[in-house]
């Protein structure tokens, strides 16, 4: 083929090819084909729109403010913008995407012309390659999230498998969707007659099972929460800014619904990510029916025999008597929801045991009840009395607790805590809070606090970092810890205890000593309950500086 190039054209465009075939990066290759032809022609405006899905699209521009990358290309707007020239990237017979330019400051001659038509067929099969390299690589990452997505469901399928209680089937179902995509707001919520209501909640309210059977049993699959049907459900979800549902179906019948808000950072959630929950969903229902099977075909004796023998062990792990602390007054009391619980209180000097040296206060809610739970409340206690000695840090008792928990129990055997150190002599607290309920401090001024999750349960994730809260109780401030089968008590109309009752309880007989108050507390709790069963073991310690 003739062609009018000179060697100086010839190199320029060699050099140029040799960059548009080296380079797979579309960005990089497009803004060099532009800078190339604009500075040739002492051009001030360009563009290059690309064929996406049938459509041109603008992916770059320089020196026309009122376009922008990503908008479809229109011809008239570009030309109103100041677009002279249109140019053809074509690769063979198809349409790769089109280069535009303003007018040039000196006319161009023939050969110039040549350059640019012989450019822009070397740019189409370049930006082919980019392509196809981008195609790729997101090929390979999706790939790449499908094998983890793969290697996490099989880890809690493993996890879900061990797991025969139904209530930690869905504790730990919630704790696994909230902390995979950061979400504070969650219910879980599941149903099967002749079995206690299967509920866990964060920031979210659900209706009653009759409720939910009756508002979501046309849910086939995962849906956000936008895409709901019109109705009270869907709008009481938006208010309570729910983001996504997930039901749980067994042989058909819906027996259950998960609910999650939005992602942290504001991220929407993904096909992707529905397919997963999905996939974890329906693992957590065989689990679930697993457990509810293991309880109706357990003998009643033998479980009786069991439970009788772990009642004596954990009786004997509660403190006889707790500790006297200079300057303060403490009390606590578990009551389990069955022969054996999995709540835990503990009262624990900071070295000698002198009624003037720190103490550590903990309450502590382990996964599961009965035997199992028994056995790791020893554990926690064993290892705390252990470690205390030569952790001064509070953090690094309660990091190092964590992770030896981790290394020795199954993945589903972890504890919700709150710890706080308590310096007799100051009242200065250094406070942990290990995904447990809040700590609520009742000031002598009548002001209420609370002390919020500083980190996630113990045993449940390795090396993740814990924060302390640092504050100092006056004379007469009460400082209060306490399990979630506290709020969670329900009555005959599952109406349940909540926090605001707690409180008011509290300020209403904060004058009492602190065996007082809990009697108080537990008298109100089992007026509200009447004749309703306790489904959880409830546990208060109350620390009062006295004056």
């Amino acid at each position: 083929m003739k062609t009018s190039l000179n060697a100086t054209l010839l190199e320029s465009l060699l050099e140029s090819a040799q960059f548009l075939h080296a380079s797979l990066d579309l960005d990089r290759l497009l803004k060099h084909l532009l800078r190339t032809v604009m500075g040739r022609r002492l051009v001030g405006k360009g563009l290059i729109a690309v064929s996406e899905g049938g459509a041109l699209r603008l992916a770059l521009t320089r020196g026309l403010p009122g376009l922008k990358p990503g908008q479809t290309f229109d011809e008239e707007k570009a030309r109103q913008a100041g677009i002279d020239q249109l140019n053809k990237i074509m690769d063979g017979q198809e349409l790769v995407g089109l280069m535009g330019l303003g007018k040039a400051m000196r006319k161009g001659d023939p050969s110039e012309e040549e350059f640019l038509k012989a450019l822009l067929g070397i740019a189409a099969s370049g930006i082919g390659n980019a392509r196809s390299h981008a195609q790729t690589q997101r090929l390979n990452r999706d790939l790449d999230q499908n094998l983890q997505d793969l290697q996490a469901l099989l880890e809690m399928v493993q996890s879900l498998t061990s797991i025969l209680n139904p209530d930690d089937v869905a504790r730990l179902l919630a704790l696994t969707l909230a902390g995979r995509w950061g979400v504070s707001r969650y219910g879980v919520s599941a149903w099967k007659e002749g079995h206690p209501h299967v509920l866990r909640k964060r920031g979210l309210k659900l209706p009653d099972p009759q409720t939910l059977r009756a508002a979501a049993d046309g849910l086939e699959e995962a849906v956000r929460v936008e895409d709901l049907q019109d109705g009270d459900f869907k709008d009481a979800l938006k208010q309570q800014k729910g983001a996504v549902v997930f039901p749980l179906r067994s042989k058909g019948a819906l027996m259950g619904l998960v609910v999650l808000g939005a992602r942290l950072g504001g991220l929407q959630f993904t096909q992707q990510d529905l397919r997963f929950g999905t996939g974890l969903a329906a693992q957590a229902v065989v689990a679930l029916e697993n457990g509810w099977h293991f309880h109706e075909s357990l003998e009643k004796r033998k479980m009786e025999q069991e439970l009788e023998v772990a009642a004596s062990i954990q009786k004997d792990l509660f403190p006889a008597q707790l500790p006297q602390v200079k300057g303060f007054e403490s009390a606590a009391y578990s009551r389990a929801a069955r022969q054996v619980g999995g709540d835990y209180y503990d009262v624990l000097p900071v070295g000698e045991a002198m009624p003037e040296n720190p103490h550590l206060f903990c309450v502590a809610d382990v996964s599961g009840k009965g035997i199992p739970a028994s056995l790791l409340m020893s554990n926690i206690q064993a290892t705390m009395r252990a470690l205390i000695p030569g952790e001064p840090s509070m953090v690094g008792l309660v990091s190092r607790t964590s992770e030896l928990l981790y290394a020795t129990t199954p993945a589903s055997k972890y504890a919700t805590a709150i710890l706080a150190r308590i310096e007799p002599e100051t009242g200065a607290v250094i406070c942990v809070n290990a995904g447990h309920n809040d700590g609520i401090l009742l000031t002598a001024k009548g002001k209420v606090e609370h002390w919020k999750s500083t980190g996630p349960p113990l045993g449940l994730i390795p090396a993740i970092p814990f924060q302390e809260s640092r504050f100092e109780l006056a004379p007469g401030d009460l400082l209060a810890f306490y399990s979630d089968g506290v709020v969670e008590a329900q009555n005959s109309s599952e109406e349940e205890f909540e926090e605001e009752r707690l409180v008011r309880c509290l300020q209403a007989h904060r004058e009492k000593p602190a065996s007082e108050i809990i009697d108080q507390l537990f008298a109100e709790i089992d007026a509200f309950a009447a004749d309703h069963p306790q489904h959880d073991d409830i546990t208060v310690m109350l620390v009062k500086r006295v004056a």
